[in-house]
């Protein structure tokens, strides 16, 4: 049976704090005219309020950044085991977006940092440029070592999330939903799926709510031209 993660329901409850905050706001605006004095005393109350929930706001954005949600009805895969998923993968298809729009060939690496964590390097070939272009990055698991929801970091303390919600049981394909529906990527160790793969991934994905007319097969060495799924 799947449940909602402990992480999950933490930032369901700062949400409705933030909420709760936004309402009494709301509220302290008085129906009828003050006195001077009453309005300079309210005026002090309620710049020290708004003070309290800019920061607390602030906090918020922070902690999103650093702990990304996972998506609503999905579920990462249960009994993950990270070591297994470590390597070399063929990005296959994808939703695209600015850090990727364009390139083929696209790859990701993961490997142990030495620090412990796992390194992420992603690559992928721009036609236009002629060139390759390489990232480098952090992840790390978000709610447990075999539960395959992790965040991955290429810009400082900032974190998206990345939860396969669909694997292999011998690691060669994955499936992975980002933070929100509209990140989304098919991995394989190879260039290509097995037969009957496509379908299965693609009908759990539409399943999830993911929007599969956006979904771009990529060019990897002649395999999986560049393309609306259809």
């Amino acid at each position: 049976m799947n449940t909602r993660c402990p992480r999950c329901e933490a930032q369901d409850q700062l949400h409705q704090t933030l909420q709760g905050l936004k309402n009494r706001l709301q509220q302290h605006k008085p129906a009828s005219p003050l006195p001077i004095a009453d309005r300079s005393n309210l005026r002090l109350g309620s710049a020290a309020l708004c003070t309290v929930g800019l920061a607390a706001l602030a906090g918020a954005a922070l902690y999103a950044s650093r702990n990304p949600r996972v998506p609503q009805g999905v579920h990462p895969v249960e009994h993950f085991d990270i070591a297994r998923y470590l390597g070399k993968w063929y990005e296959l298809a994808r939703i695209e977006h600015s850090f990727e729009k364009g390139l083929q060939r696209t790859q990701a690496e993961y490997s142990l940092s030495r620090t412990g964590g796992i390194h992420v390097t992603n690559r992928g070939y721009d036609p236009k440029r002629g060139e390759w272009k390489v990232s480098h990055g952090k992840a790390k698991p978000t709610v447990a070592a075999d539960i395959a929801a992790l965040k991955v970091s290429f810009f400082g303390p900032f974190y998206g999330g990345y939860n396969v919600v669909a694997l292999d049981d011998d690691y060669q394909w994955a499936m992975v939903i980002g933070s929100s529906l509209e990140y989304f990527w098919i991995l394989s160790r190879t260039p290509s799926l097995p037969s009957g793969v496509e379908e299965r991934l693609m009908h759990q994905a539409q399943l999830l709510g993911v929007d599969t007319q956006k979904v771009l097969w990529v060019h990897q060495d002649g395999v999986n031209p560049t393309g609306s799924y259809k």
